[in-house]
């Protein structure tokens, strides 16, 4: 048992161009992926380092990955479930995918009146939740919470929050 262990720990990494396209296209094919996921992805499945970063240039080649088409899929997923601008751009933090280009398609895809919308609706749908509690001070608190941490920005919050409570 110990020599399987050594065996196993001793393993050189995978060196097949070939094998490491073909790792690659499966992952591709079921949902878009950041350069970055994509090499995590390969590397976990014990792909070298120079391999990986030849297999991802020749993917982004074929347009196989595309950090701003990923970015503006992703947008629209978290779009869709009602999260603020702030919460999506930390999840696009997490996947990598940051700067002036992806912070512009941000912008692009979520205006702020989208985003107030949204926070509308999902203040709207807990409205019994909140109005169950009698203090007014604190129901306004609770609701600063919840739409602040789903990632609204504090000006559409302050302004809901006054039009709802009165």
């Amino acid at each position: 048992m110990t020599e399987d262990r050594r065996r196993l720990s001793a393993t050189p990494a995978k060196t097949s161009q070939s094998q490491a396209m073909n790792a690659a296209v499966r992952i591709l094919t079921h949902r878009d992926h950041s350069k970055y996921e994509l090499k995590q992805k390969l590397q976990q499945r014990g792909f070298a380092s120079e391999v990986i970063d030849t297999v991802i240039q020749e993917c982004e080649r074929l347009n196989y990955i595309d950090d701003k088409r990923t970015a503006r899929i992703y947008i629209s997923q978290l779009k869709k479930k009602r999260f603020g601008r702030r919460h999506i751009r930390m999840a696009l933090k997490k996947k990598r995918l940051y700067g002036a280009a992806i912070e512009t398609i941000l912008l692009e895809n979520y205006t702020k009146t989208e985003e107030g919308k949204n926070a509308g609706k999902l203040l709207e749908k807990k409205k019994k939740t909140f109005n169950r509690e009698e203090d007014l001070k604190k129901r306004r608190d609770k609701m600063y919470r919840f739409l602040y941490s789903r990632g609204f920005d504090k000006d559409i919050i302050a302004d809901l929050i006054r039009d709802s409570v009165k």
